[in-house]
């Protein structure tokens, strides 16, 4: 049965049921809808966590002949929903091999680096001019923000009108990933028993990514507000930034990674691993580059460092449109229009 059909069927058993409407998000909003149409599906397979409280907590769980199976069915129909979105759609399919996507551009942009770039340079615009780098990096960032904003463009369609109360419950929503808290016990992830790993290597890995992102930004007004040219002082605040970014982009990944290995299979959609190791792989490696880029500057390694770094990042954003970077924004959407229904 296709995931759509398969959520529908599921979907209705539980609203016959509601013992588990005061897990999440989720199944509120599941109650205030008699039917669900395609977009009702692809809100709710975006709004849930996957915490899998619900399977464990539910009477209906396989082996019983209703097999409700609520986290694994609308993680089916939120990949899905990534794919249908996805723009221009032909890159729809880069959701199935975003591995490759990542392991060519990164490869494509360090042998250029090697042909291109200077031997013996000192300073990191010695082996790649600074206007060079805004250039490739510049026109990318733009491209990726477009196809975000167009593919995105309809899970922001289906919210009704914004107000600002509602703006603040689904921000305090993301930020502390509330529905990863259980009250305080965390979700049953990587098995049934409670936990809050997940909830704070998440954490670890969206503050480092955001923190990593305000480090650019210091970094780039340095330079053309203030005239100032990396490389900074270890002091320095995009430097100390860009540490402790690394550094949740270390632990977050690893710590996720390590969940996933454990996770039980009945909650999974083994079709997204790739993207999500992929995603992760991506996200570790920058830093970790990044750092060793930062440690090593004055050494002969500053030149191949510098390469991989910057293949890695340039890789990194050619898979953000195509890859599990999406899930934070459709379940941004969803938190916000949960947030205006509540009330």
């Amino acid at each position: 049965m296709p995931p759509v059909e398969e959520g529908r069927r599921i979907l209705t058993i539980c609203n016959a049921c509601r013992y588990c409407e005061g897990f999440c998000a989720v199944f509120p909003a599941i109650e205030s809808r008699p039917q669900f149409s395609g977009a009702d599906l692809d809100y709710l397979a975006n709004l849930c966590h996957n915490c899998g409280e619900c399977y464990y907590a539910c009477q209906y769980a396989p082996p019983h002949a209703f097999a409700v199976n609520v986290p694994q069915v609308l993680a089916q129909v939120r990949l899905d929903s990534y794919r249908r979105y996805a723009r221009p759609r032909w890159f729809a399919r880069f959701y199935r091999n975003s591995g490759e996507l990542a392991i060519a551009t990164a490869a494509l942009a360090f042998v250029a680096g090697l042909a291109l770039s200077p031997v013996g340079g000192t300073t990191f615009y010695d082996i790649v001019p600074h206007s060079v780098m805004v250039g490739i990096f510049g026109v990318a960032a733009l491209l990726i923000l477009a196809a975000l904003l167009v593919s995105t463009a309809g899970q922001f369609a289906g919210i009704p009108k914004l107000n600002r109360p509602a703006l603040a419950r689904a921000a305090r929503s993301m930020l502390t990933l509330k529905y990863l808290g259980s009250g305080g016990a965390g979700c049953t992830y990587p098995g049934e028993h409670h936990s809050m790993a997940r909830r704070w290597f998440h954490h670890f890995t969206f503050y480092g990514f955001l923190l990593c992102f305000a480090s650019t930004c210091v970094a780039a007004w340095n330079h053309f507000a203030l005239k100032r040219i990396a490389p900074y002082p270890y002091l320095s605040l995009p430097v100390v930034l860009g540490i402790l970014g690394g550094a949740g982009l270390l632990a977050g990944p690893a710590g996720l990674y390590l969940l996933k290995r454990q996770r039980a299979s009945a909650l999974a959609d083994t079709r997204q691993d790739a993207l999500d190791l992929t995603f992760l792989a991506l996200l570790f490696a920058t830093s970790l580059t990044g750092l060793l880029l930062l440690l090593l500057r004055q050494s002969v390694w500053m030149r191949p460092l510098l390469l991989i770094h910057l293949a890695t990042v340039l890789a990194l954003f050619a898979t953000l449109p195509y890859g599990k970077f999406v899930h934070g924004i459709y379940r941004a959407a969803a938190l916000l229009r949960y947030a205006i229904e509540k009330k």
